[in-house]
């Protein structure tokens, strides 16, 4: 579009009183390139006059906003203007508020400030959303148990058609097999009917719900609102199209024959699983010759909270075994229960229920390590346990144990294959094709036919959970559109895997709704841009499909990368990928970036250092200290990122070859529990940066004149400091030589 541009500077907030606007205008017009009767200011910009001045010159045909004010982050609404090019410059937080007011210091970093944002805006176009043909709005659930049934009813309530498969050839999941669920009211003594039946009625019953049984997803190919899903049943494949999925296929007891220590494999030991199947059947009895139990012992943490085994606490196992400990009880008033535990976790409504079972004599809870059970003749056991709150060592005849085994994600494959399948990605595409083709598969859920791998993938630490690890974006995987939900996602009880399904089903509605506007899902859920890579210059490296941290970008037969544009979170990881610089947003590119940063003003006399902020905790961090009036060092200029892994190596020869002092990278925390908004962005930065040794040899400069520095947003106090430090040691190792040229 033809640009007409309006340039706009608040005097609020402090900005009047820190900036010499005269100034200002002269140097946004010289160096902005810009006339100097289109920069106006304003005591109140975002009040009502304000905005109006703003808005009566787009009436006149004013397209291309540059406001100075306060941070981007905060005003969102007032200084929404559609169909506009709108920069918003921080004068307020970055100057005005951390600053010395009306130095030169505060001057200088206005000047570089409002120039910066107007060569964003010249070097940027209005950004047009990319809105696919044929898109579909119908969520697929894949699992009918608590979680799925859950999600399907309240997608269909909200008005969306539901495809939901389930392998088994009933619904219900685990919550079906259960003989009485714990106590739901008031006064929380005694056990109910299990739910989960009304539950599948109404799933049958509603009209925006097909239900496919015995069924499972041969492949799911496409993206976000054009999912093509295979289903198979009965030897027969049906592909439907969808435009987000659930993912609720819920949990698969830890395998107990791993637990030989506590007697798994002995005649008269059992899992949680069995005690329940037991109970639905009618008796309780010994499995070796049938007699009634009447003294049951119950190992809590059976394989869970167990660093040889599941290291995190599997949450309903202690409610489980109170309910099984009160169906001993209701079957045979003579019988004794024996709970050991390591802790009760009864949270909520379940804790009243906890304390009632601690009121019934029959039944016995002690905090103890279970070291051994040994055969005590005639069928019978000795649980024989230390650590106890007596503070001795124990050893108590029983005749059944009941171990409370934990569990573990039905996503979770065998970990054989995929350490194989990570060694053979290691040796190339060629040989992680050959591994696919020739090494059994395990049973995946979905099928996905990405370049990326079948299945959902997890974080380091996550336990083969299908959770992301987001702590801000719940729900979210590591593949766009599709939503985990349930003990999928993490080990919880039904009342929070029904909740969690409501959640994830909002979740799949927000797509289906953004992919038909054009709009990225998260976490930029405002973003209509999208990479434009020109493809004539493409060298097919592959480095883009490589590190694509959502499998959005594939490649055809002859190896050539293309995108599929609704798996895209706008990250602009592929920007930072890309050695030939192809990949560009309309309001993000590397050409931008670099213009801006060559437009800073480097003086002889001053050090300048360039901050690379990742918008997502680093530059919320900056605004955080900017409110405490935390000073920032005035020699740094600070330019808010996507994510550092859009970071492209061309910005470092920018920024020396300019005369720029240092360059320091702001971005998310990365390791076993990192929490990168685009997953592995600061990770890949760091590889990135391990490569500048060689661009600073070649300019002849030192390589500690560039740092990353991993940040979380609350560590905004400390942030201050960390680039202080990084400018005393620019400092020490003296002006760039290149300030001379």
């Amino acid at each position: 579009m033809e640009k007409k541009f309006g340039v706009y500077m608040c005097k609020g907030c402090g900005i009047g009183e820190a900036i010499d606007f005269e100034k200002l205008k002269k140097r946004v017009a010289l160096k902005g390139k810009v006339p100097a009767d289109i920069i106006k200011e304003h005591q109140v910009l975002c009040g009502p006059e304000g905005l109006e001045l703003i808005k009566n010159d787009i009436k006149e045909g004013t397209n291309t906003l540059i406001i100075g004010a306060c941070s981007p982050r905060v005003k969102t609404d007032e200084f929404d203007f559609p169909c506009t090019i709108t920069e918003r410059v921080n004068l307020r937080e970055f100057v005005a508020w951390t600053a010395e007011p009306m130095s030169s210091d505060a001057q200088s970093l206005a000047d570089d400030y409002m120039v910066m944002g107007i060569i964003k805006t010249q070097k940027g176009d209005l950004p047009e959303p990319s809105i696919l043909p044929d898109l579909s709005n119908t969520i697929l659930v894949v699992g009918g148990g608590t979680a799925g049934l859950s999600a399907a009813i309240e997608s269909a309530k909200a008005g969306y058609q539901v495809v939901l498969v389930e392998k088994e050839a009933e619904l219900g999941g685990w919550a079906a097999k259960l003989y009485k669920e714990t106590p739901r009211q008031e006064p929380f003594d005694k056990l109910e009917e299990p739910k989960i039946f009304d539950r599948i009625k109404e799933v049958e019953a509603h009209s925006n719900i097909k239900v496919f049984k015995s069924s499972t997803i041969e492949k799911t190919e496409g993206q976000p609102g054009l999912f093509d899903v295979t289903i198979r049943k009965n030897g027969n494949s049906e592909t439907v199209k969808v435009g987000a999925v659930i993912m609720a296929v819920g949990w698969k007891p830890y395998d107990a024959s791993k637990l030989e220590h506590l007697g798994y494999g002995k005649p008269n030991v059992i899992t949680n699983v069995q005690m329940e199947e037991m109970a639905k059947k009618g008796k309780i009895t010994r499995p070796s010759d049938g007699k009634e139990a009447k003294k049951v012992a119950f190992i809590q943490c059976a394989g869970s909270r167990d660093p040889n085994h599941l290291p995190y606490c599997s949450s309903f196992c202690c409610g489980t075994s109170l309910k099984q400990a009160k169906y001993i009880r209701e079957k045979n008033g003579d019988a004794i229960a024996m709970i050991f535990y390591k802790d009760i976790r009864t949270p909520g409504q379940t804790e009243i229920f906890y304390k009632n079972m601690q009121n019934d004599p029959g039944v016995l809870l002690t905090k103890a390590e279970v070291t051994g059970i040994s055969d005590a003749g005639n069928g019978n056991l000795f649980v024989e346990a230390e650590n106890t709150l007596l503070g001795e060592k124990i050893k108590v005849e029983a005749d059944l144990v009941v171990l409370a085994t934990g569990i573990v994600p039905a996503t979770r494959a065998p970990q054989e294959y995929l350490d194989g399948l990570t060694e053979a990605g290691k040796k190339g595409d060629i040989a992680k094709k050959e591994y696919l083709d020739n090494t059994p598969k395990p049973e995946f859920i979905l099928n996905l036919a990405y370049k990326q791998g079948p299945e959902i993938p997890t974080l380091e630490g996550a336990y083969g959970f299908a959770d992301s690890g987001f702590i801000c974006f719940q729900y979210e995987t590591r593949r766009t559109g599709v939503y985990a939900a349930g003990c999928v996602k993490q080990p919880m009880t039904m009342a929070d895997a029904t909740e969690d399904a409501a959640g994830a089903a909002l979740k799949a509605i927000q797509c289906v709704e953004h992919i038909a506007k054009g709009i990225a899902v998260h976490p930029r859920a405002w973003d209509v841009t999208f990479p434009d890579p020109m493809m004539i210059k493409c060298t097919s490296c592959k480095r883009c499909t490589e590190e694509c941290p959502f499998s959005a970008i594939e490649e055809d037969d002859k190896g050539t990368p293309f995108y599929k544009l609704n798996r895209c979170r706008r990250c602009g990881t592929c920007m930072g990928a890309c050695p030939e610089r192809i990949v560009s947003f309309k309001d993000f590119s590397v050409d931008m970036v670099g213009s801006m940063i060559k437009s800073i003003e480097v003086d002889e006399d001053e050090f300048r250092i360039i901050v690379l902020a990742c918008e997502n905790d680093a530059y919320p961090a900056l605004d955080s200290a900017a409110i405490k009036r935390i000073k920032l060092n005035p020699k740094v200029r600070i330019i808010p990122v996507r994510c550092l892994g859009s970071m492209n190596l061309v910005w470092v020869s920018d920024a020396f070859s300019r005369g720029i002092d240092g360059l320091m990278l702001l971005g998310c925390k990365y390791g076993e529990n990192y929490q990168c908004h685009f997953i592995k962005g600061s990770e890949l930065a760091n590889y990135r940066f391990s490569k500048v040794k060689e661009t600073l040899d070649k300019l002849q400069l030192e390589s500690d004149r560039c740092q990353l520095v991993q940040v979380a947003i609350n560590e905004y106090d400390k942030l201050p400091q960390m680039i202080e430090d990084f400018v005393s040691r620019v400092e020490e190792i003296g002006p760039n030589p290149f300030k001379e040229f």
